[in-house]
């Protein structure tokens, strides 16, 4: 799912299972996200490196406040979301 108003990038690979989940669990829960395939856009590779001290492991969630997430909980998500306010 990809909005101009999403609070949340996913960063994630077609292949991921966890990413797969996650992404099922946030469509049911009504949360807005863009995805990003780190194997597409190399820059968004270095942004998961950046997240993850060099490993580029997804899921990766980056909020707009710039705080970021590695392979959350929807409880995780959704509290960060309520932090930030959105």
């Amino acid at each position: 799912m990809t909005t101009a108003t999403a609070a949340v990038t996913m960063y994630s690979t077609p292949w991921c299972g966890y990413c797969k989940r996650l992404k099922r669990q946030m469509l049911d829960a009504g949360i807005a996200f863009d995805e990003i395939d780190i194997e597409q856009e190399p820059a968004a590779a270095q942004v998961v490196e950046e997240a993850n001290h060099g490993n580029q492991t997804v899921p990766t969630l980056v909020f707009a406040d710039g705080t970021a997430l590695t392979n959350p909980s929807l409880a995780q998500i959704t509290d960060r979301l309520a932090t930030i306010g959105s």
